[in-house]
């Protein structure tokens, strides 16, 4: 019976140190330092969408705020549960006066801002890239000099009602003007197309000057003024309207990205990417410039937000405009529904136009982002 056993026990020896091979094997993987993974890296959530998404709810709340802020004691969560009644979401805590300065007069206002500042945010970034000059801005083409002549001409023969159309009809004047005098001086290249601008800019604002001095006074006068410096006070549920829409072709460019992107190595490191440098140049102009007309007509001119914002954003992003244009927008919305709501609620019973809020947060701003050096030049 030993004999017949021993050889089972043999056998038994490679088991056993199949097993003294795996606990030296577990022992060995126990002093591995706990802060080296054994699964891999954890994949890292993006710097951009975790500002989007601060961006976003960060809009959320402005927008409920801005439909509280005023001298009727309305609170936020009040203004929020308006809203969401009026969307069939619950009832409304509010009566029906209070509701009605909620939904009909504060929260177009509150929407106009946020889709003017997208625009203006997305039309900036893009004007930057499409010139290549840290100081372009939407109104690089003279777009809201164009405008302004539409919007005091109707202001001073007391049309005021179709102050948009006839703004939006300058613009686009404007546009023209400043597409075909670089045209004519040579073809539109980037130097040439502002240039232009500033022509266009120049005189439409001589003209501006010359009718106001001629044609306006009393009411005539302060209106011109408010809407010279940018103002959302005469804001309905039409106009909001007519800004949304103005944002949703902002919105529209962002695709675009890629394009940007390739243009901003050149034109001939575009053309070897396969992007057609100068028809895509003209038709990023013209639709920016289009939108600019869109929601100045509806504004006014309203400054800094799209030549600050884009800045302050690729410091967080980087240069890139597939994330550069979305955050854009998002921050500039933020930044006028602020603007506005401080412009408006701040100085009660006087309201400032918010282009001078802006100026006065912008200015300092970009001065700062001068001095520290990172404003690309």
């Amino acid at each position: 019976m030993t004999r017949t056993e021993q050889p089972a026990a043999g056998r038994e020896r490679p088991a056993t140190a199949a097993e003294r091979a795996s606990t030296a094997t577990t022992r060995a993987a126990a002093h591995i330092p706990a802060q080296l993974p054994t699964r891999g890296p954890r994949r890292r959530r993006s710097p951009a969408l975790l500002l989007a998404l601060a961006l976003g709810a960060l809009l959320v709340v402005g927008v409920a705020v801005a439909a509280s802020a005023g001298p009727a004691g309305i609170g936020p969560l009040e203004a929020l549960g308006a809203i969401l009644a009026r969307l069939g979401v619950g009832e409304s805590p509010l009566g029906a006066v209070d509701d009605a300065i909620v939904v009909d007069l504060r929260l177009p206002r509150a929407l106009a801002a946020c889709a003017v500042g997208a625009g203006l945010a997305i039309v900036g970034a893009i004007m930057q890239a499409l010139v290549r000059n840290p100081l372009a801005d939407p109104y690089l083409l003279g777009v809201s000099s164009g405008a302004s002549v539409g919007a005091v001409l109707v202001l001073i023969a007391g049309l005021g009602v179709l102050l948009p159309v006839a703004a939006f009809v300058g613009a686009l004047a404007a546009l023209l003007a400043t597409l075909g005098l670089a045209a004519a001086a040579g073809g539109a290249t980037p130097t040439r197309t502002v240039l232009a601008g500033v022509v266009v800019a120049s005189a439409a604002s001589a003209l501006v000057s010359l009718v106001i001095f001629w044609g306006a006074d009393g009411d005539a006068y302060r209106e011109i003024l408010a809407w010279l410096l940018g103002s959302l006070a005469a804001i309905t549920w039409p106009t909001a309207l007519v800004a949304l829409v103005g944002a949703g072709l902002a919105l529209a460019l962002l695709p675009t990205g890629r394009l940007l992107d390739a243009l901003a190595l050149g034109d001939a490191a575009a053309g070897a990417l396969g992007v057609d440098a100068r028809r895509t140049r003209w038709a990023l102009l013209v639709a920016s410039a289009l939108v600019t007309g869109v929601l100045v007509s509806v504004s006014g001119a309203i400054g800094f937000v799209g030549l600050v914002v884009p800045h302050a954003v690729r410091l967080a992003v980087g240069a890139g405009h597939a994330r550069l244009l979305p955050l854009s927008a998002l921050a500039g919305a933020l930044v006028l529904l602020v603007s506005d709501t401080v412009a408006r609620a701040a100085f009660d019973p006087r309201e400032l136009p918010v282009g001078i809020v802006t100026a006065l947060i912008g200015a300092p701003v970009f001065a700062a982002l001068m001095l520290s050096g990172r404003v690309r030049t």
